[in-house]
């Protein structure tokens, strides 16, 4: 299997926010912004190497993030800081527009079939999004929902728990090539949040893209 992932385009200079405005995904077809899942803590005691499940309904928001957080949060980060960067790491994201080559990925190394779904929470995220990039974002641009508010904080770094939920041993190692790395986000408006709604992306100050910060974050990593 190649070790080169499909190399995304930088942020996209001082672009405006949109209302629910159409993006396009992998291929290019487009795509409405929107929640495409919700995932929440597994029960204790889960066999599963998933931690993370579908919500049935609307979840709560508070300022630090769901009401439970799952084991290992915030995933990518030093576990050290956990407790200074709860607010800024409250929920991580990861965009759905991905997720057509990492089925091809996971194909092409044997663990799954070529048109096997990848099941949510398969990247630890708290929200799978649809319509929008990491190439689109910057640190600080909003994201308001019917009933909260997120911020957009910085990306997540490539960790050990991609190759463990992906299934195999380059997963990691993919994510810091295509920079398809998902955003941590803090809590503006806390409230409730449901798959299904749409949201609306406000620009921030833009002084620094998501894409730009996960190069400068990973410059001297190495898998």
């Amino acid at each position: 299997m190649s070790t080169l992932a499909p190399r995304m385009s930088g942020p996209d200079g001082r672009t405006g926010g949109t209302n629910g405005a159409s993006r396009r995904s992998a291929d290019n077809a487009p795509m409405t912004m929107a929640v495409a899942s919700v995932n929440v803590p597994r029960p204790a005691g889960s066999a599963a190497p998933l931690r993370l499940a579908p919500a049935t309904g609307p979840v709560a928001v508070g300022l630090a993030g769901f009401a439970t957080q799952a084991e290992g949060h915030p995933v990518g980060e030093d576990p050290a800081l956990a407790d200074e960067v709860t607010l800024s790491h409250a929920l991580y994201a990861y965009c759905s527009a991905h997720l057509p080559v990492w089925r091809t990925m996971r194909a092409q190394a044997g663990v799954a079939e070529p048109d096997a779904p990848i099941p949510p929470g398969a990247f630890d995220e708290h929200l799978m999004l649809d319509g929008v990039q990491e190439s689109q974002l910057w640190e600080g641009d909003l994201l308001r929902f019917p009933d909260c508010t997120l911020v957009v904080s910085v990306p997540r770094l490539p960790d050990a728990r991609f190759n463990e939920t992906l299934g195999f041993v380059h997963a990691a190692r993919m994510v810091a090539q295509s920079r398809w790395s998902g955003f941590w986000l803090s809590v503006r408006v806390p409230g409730t949040i449901a798959a299904g709604q749409a949201f609306e992306l406000i620009p921030g100050p833009r002084d620094t893209g998501v894409v730009e910060l996960f190069r400068a974050r990973t410059a001297k990593m190495t898998w």
